[in-house]
């Protein structure tokens, strides 16, 4: 292509010189071609770039950190002729992104699509966009641009990791007896009928009695006697601690030759706390847990507990938002929240901090009936100078269970070996370590 433009320009000047020294007719008949080259090229140039067409299309708009995101690219030539080269450049902020292709020979009035394997490594909302199209003339002395602005955005859910076993309070009452508070989702316990209101669900009209009073109920339903599920996300900023991945750049060349590397978490604690706080929520909401979120990154976050489906979706798009940028330390927030939760519920703490007041904080939860559980990121392993052994010890002298997590672990089995670290025995509301 630079040979063939530096050609053309020096036919082009040297006719001209000719023809302004000499006017002889071999001169004038080069600039006269080298005229329509240069005219015939910008103009087909021109055309080219407004008869293509680029669409992108995804099968869902949701993705887990670790998965690989397929994106169908689509570039349409709608003009009666060839279009010879076309570059796609996807100017996306998704990273790793792997849209970007050079397509040659397109053919008139055809169509070329490619599938884009992007392995998604960072959790938040990218857009899926813009697009830029780059064409030049068969000559390459011109390049025209044309732009397809982002249509869609993609949200990047945090990494699930696979949790077997983690402990909970088995209930509020031995016997099982339902809370009288009225609950958002269904239940198998009804309480009572009302009158419609917008916004309800249509699978709670009761049917025979809206018959009968010639106006739509709904059934009312009390919450289930399972204890609730807190999840209380350590989200300060002066307490986080992280490493340079740089293990990142050689997994990535392993991917674009074809080879999916196994995902690690960066080695953020943050991230690592937000994929603990994920996995425990699909855990819970699996075993048909109600379970609510509590954090302070750039705003204050209180997800009121549930146990649908809707719920987990709920909490993982909250997650993939959030920030370790908080100025709130986890036993504020503890405080702020804790006098607002029911009795028997289980509070699980997902911190990196060592400090005394994370002690107060659980105190505090056991003086309100409340039942913690402490996932523990080891901020050494992280980076950080803090050591948490004396705060393990401590954690184990008031019989609350502790989770121990380094950098580099694996979360599904590090989460899951709690029974495995603290033999556990069965008390009339709790399942608390036994005491040697």
């Amino acid at each position: 292509m630079r040979a063939n433009r530096i050609f053309v320009y020096l036919l082009f000047l040297g006719s001209l010189i000719g023809v302004l020294l000499t006017r002889a007719s071999i001169y004038m008949r080069l600039f006269y071609l080298a005229c329509l080259i240069i005219g015939g090229s910008w103009l087909w140039v021109r055309l080219s770039i407004a008869g293509l067409k680029l669409t992108r299309l995804s099968r869902s708009l949701r993705a887990n950190v670790g998965d690989s995101y397929k994106e169908n690219f689509e570039i349409s030539n709608m003009n009666p002729w060839l279009c010879p080269w076309v570059e796609i450049r996807d100017e996306t902020d998704l990273p790793t992104s792997a849209g970007s292709r050079l397509l040659v020979g397109i053919k008139k009035r055809n169509k070329h699509s490619y599938l884009a394997h992007t392995w998604l490594t960072q959790r938040g909302a990218f857009s899926l966009g813009p697009t830029t199209l780059i064409t030049r003339d068969p000559f390459g002395l011109f390049n025209m641009i044309k732009t397809f602005p982002s249509e869609s955005e993609l949200v990047i859910l945090p990494f699930i990791a696979n949790v077997d076993f983690f402990p909970t309070s088995p209930g509020l009452l031995p016997g099982g007896k339902v809370v009288r508070q009225k609950a958002l989702g269904i239940t198998p316990h009804a309480a009572g009928i009302r009158e419609y209101a917008p916004g309800d669900a249509l699978r709670r009209i009761h049917w025979p009695t809206s018959a009968r009073k010639q106006r739509l109920m709904v059934k009312e339903f009390d919450q289930d006697p399972q204890s609730e599920i807190w999840i209380f996300l350590d989200a300060e900023a002066e307490v986080q601690a992280s490493l340079v991945d740089e293990d990142l750049a050689f997994r990535w060349d392993g991917w674009m030759l074809g080879n999916r590397p196994d995902f690690k978490i960066p080695p953020s604690s943050f991230e690592y706390g937000v994929a603990i706080a994920a996995s425990l929520a699909h855990y819970f909401i699996s075993q048909r847990r109600a379970v609510g979120l509590v954090a302070a990154g750039q705003i204050n976050i209180a997800i009121p507990a549930d146990q649908s489906f809707r719920q987990e979706e709920k909490i993982l798009e909250t997650l993939a938002y959030v920030k370790g940028e908080g100025n709130l330390s986890i036993d504020g927030l503890v405080a702020a929240q804790a006098g607002q939760l029911l009795q028997g519920s289980s509070v699980v703490i997902i911190t990196p901090s060592v400090r005394p007041e994370v002690m107060h904080a659980v105190d505090d939860l056991l003086r309100r009936n409340l039942h913690p559980t402490v996932v523990l990121l080891d901020a050494g392993s992280f980076g950080s100078p803090d050591s948490n052994d004396a705060f393990v010890e401590s954690l184990n002298n008031i019989n609350v269970p502790v989770c121990h997590i380094t950098c580099g672990a694996d979360l599904g089995s590090g989460l899951s070996g709690v029974s495995k670290n603290y033999p556990y025995q069965e008390t009339n509301r709790w399942f608390t370590p036994s005491t040697p």
